[in-house]
């Protein structure tokens, strides 16, 4: 399918005109404030999350919130900086975002990067700080293919698909070396939805998913994956059986959610959170906290702001100007919509554990930082909707 435009967007630019532009590069009544309001509050509420579920972690009980709170000032930084630069710009650093990239997870494969929990997935910095070049690589990604498609705008025959797979490839195999299945399978998501919007048709969809799956057992029967990545995929099938061993996690994550009932335990007064019963609960298994504490109308007011977050990214895809910022905000809703089902399907045990983070929630600073480039990029698109 391809996005057009609405025809009430040419009658809205003749009605108002173009608005001048502020030290943003950008008129500020021109910005989403709907979205920007909801990524503000998902935001204020994954802080809040993070220091339930880590204070009592170590000794400083705001060690990983001061972390998380340097990676969101770093964040915004790269939101500001995205939003200055007007997004057509982007297309002529679609090669260089691609060389970007590929450098960035080859590195990581050698002395440069470290390893941890049995991934070698990060460059180390002093004082103690990580940046994961996989995270970045979804915003590097969408750069780099929403660049070629615009390129070769109605021209997306079994050819061409084959280039832009055998592009996406590349880095998937790169990330895969470290190994980190949950971020190819973000990857893979953007590829498909990308292919969607661009107009492939559906049998060439159909066989990119059959190849996807055959790769997936492929990496699985010639050993790719650890063993313990392989338990964690096949829980899901069997939850009881495995409930003290892989599938302990998920185990813990429903009991927690279901215990927070209607409206929850309360804020930072969560048991279960309190006492660290769910594995990884800062980063992974972020939602259980707040299903614990602030029950099913706080979780269900997440899902809420969520919602209204992809329906204002999806929304700008359709407003946007040109093809390339239909494209690019494409790219970004079907990376949300994947990131989230998965997260949230992870931790109520209906999708198999991936370590894959809810965006702007989950604690970890690259994550963080790559969330808010996507949302500079739909941001961007949105107020040059008229210009």
């Amino acid at each position: 399918m391809t996005l057009t435009p609405p025809r009430s967007l040419n009658r809205a630019r003749t009605r108002f005109g173009s608005a001048p532009p502020s030290r943003l590069g950008v008129d500020w009544r021109e910005l989403d404030w709907v979205m920007l309001a909801s990524v503000a509050a998902i935001t204020t509420l994954g802080m809040l999350m993070v220091y339930s579920t880590s204070r009592n972690l170590v000794d400083d009980p705001y060690y990983f919130v001061k972390r998380q709170g340097a990676a969101l000032v770093l964040g915004i930084a790269a939101f500001l900086l995205i939003l200055r630069i007007d997004y057509r710009k982007f297309r002529d650093f679609s090669l260089l975002a691609y060389i970007l990239v590929v450098a960035l997870l080859f590195g990581v494969l050698t002395p440069f990067g470290s390893s941890a929990k049995g991934a070698q997935a990060w460059y180390a910095f002093p004082g103690g700080f990580q940046f994961q070049p996989a995270e970045i690589a979804k915003f590097l990604l969408i750069v780099a293919l929403c660049g070629y498609v615009n390129e070769h705008r109605g021209d997306i025959d079994p050819w061409r698909v084959t280039v832009i797979v055998s592009l996406a490839i590349v880095p998937i195999g790169l990330v895969q070396l470290q190994p980190d299945l949950g971020t190819n399978m973000v990857l893979a998501a953007i590829l498909v939805g990308l292919l969607a919007v661009a107009g492939a048709k559906g049998r060439y969809l159909v066989v990119l998913l059959l190849l996807a799956a055959t790769g997936i057992y492929a990496v699985v029967s010639l050993g790719l994956l650890k063993q313990y990545q392989i338990d964690r995929l096949t829980t899901v099938f069997n939850p009881e059986e495995s409930a003290q061993g892989a599938g302990y996690n998920q185990s813990q994550s429903k009991a927690t959610i279901a215990a927070g009932g209607t409206f929850g335990a309360g804020l930072f007064d969560g048991p279960q959170t309190r006492l660290g019963y769910v594995p990884e609960q800062q980063t992974d298994f972020i939602f259980t906290a707040v299903g614990e504490e602030l029950g099913f109308a706080g979780a269900a007011t997440l899902l809420a702001l969520f919602g209204i977050v992809m329906w204002r990214t999806w929304r700008t895809a359709r407003l946007a100007r040109d093809y390339y910022g239909t494209l690019v905000c494409s790219a970004v809703f079907a990376m949300f919509a994947f990131q989230i089902f998965e997260n949230i399907g992870m931790t109520m045990g209906i999708m198999p554990v991936t370590g894959i983070p809810l965006p702007l929630m989950s604690y970890g600073g690259s994550s963080l930082i790559a969330t808010f480039c996507c949302l500079g990029l739909v941001t961007n698109v949105y107020a040059r909707r008229f210009s």
